[in-house]
């Protein structure tokens, strides 16, 4: 079993949903993000997602677009991406790691060249945003042959007739973008939500994950009654914002993760 199935697996003998945080590599700055990529684990994250800096991130809102550039601006790379896994790796082998991001830094890289590199330093998944089933047949041979797992989006206007595409190929686990926009930008409505997802699971048995728009414990614990997990990304790169000016706050963003986790149990 993969890292990400073992976590789900051991998470359904809890009976509890997962809780997946997002973070932006390299912000406000490498050794920064690092310190917090390491925290994330003992205060309750069960899997990590770490977006991949890129200068024009279509799915992201504001928040994260800013930390992003903020990435950017400190130098980082998808090479000292894969380098900040690597070093998590030493001290952390069993907290799942999911790559997300865009296609074109992975182009520039190379398919091939990236799937073998992020395999060697530990990661477990891949979500890249703008690569939809049609096109993801570069990357995905090469994801599998470095057991990286393909995990796909799916939206509030994925119907019956676009679900089979998704789910052909999809593995991990789903995402379910639980609304019409970008990150951060709305609150979801659950109760819009749960027919919906109670159909995405009656056809496939990956679990399914919601993110975009949970912002607070409260929202956690709604939305990890509709499905296996949740992610959280804006409001903890909102508290990583702060490491900007003052590192000592580090404390900040590991008593929010943890609040979350508290919620979900």
């Amino acid at each position: 079993m993969s890292r990400i199935e073992q976590k789900f697996a051991a998470l359904r003998k809890e009976g509890r949903a997962a809780l997946i945080t997002f973070i932006m590599s390299g912000d406000p700055d490498l050794e920064t993000s690092f310190e917090v990529l390491k925290s994330l684990p003992e205060n309750g994250a069960d899997i990590i997602e770490i977006g991949m800096p890129f200068t024009d991130p279509a799915a992201d809102g504001v928040t994260i677009q800013k930390a992003g550039l903020r990435a950017l601006k400190a130098g980082m790379t998808l090479r000292h991406t894969l380098e900040m896994v690597t070093k998590f790796r030493k001290t952390d082998t069993k907290t799942p790691i999911i790559l997300m991001g865009y296609a074109n830094p992975l182009f520039a890289f190379g398919m091939e060249k990236f799937a073998k590199a992020a395999n060697k330093a530990g990661v477990d998944g891949l979500i890249i945003v703008d690569l939809p089933p049609e096109e993801d047949c570069i990357l995905r041979d090469h994801a599998k042959d470095n057991n990286l797992d393909i995990i796909r989006l799916i939206t509030p206007t994925t119907d019956e007739r676009r679900l089979p595409k998704v789910l052909e190929g999809a593995s991990g686990f789903l995402y379910y973008v639980s609304i019409t926009g970008v990150t951060g930008a709305a609150k979801p409505d659950p109760n819009a939500l749960k027919p919906h997802i109670t159909q995405i699971k009656s056809q496939t048995d990956l679990p399914v994950v919601i993110g975009f728009g949970i912002k607070t414990p409260d929202d956690a614990k709604t939305m990890s009654g509709l499905a296996d997990g949740i992610v959280v990304g804006s409001s903890i790169v909102e508290k990583i914002a702060l490491l900007q000016e003052d590192k000592s706050k580090l404390g900040l963003v590991g008593d929010f993760v943890k609040s979350l986790s508290s919620a979900l149990k």
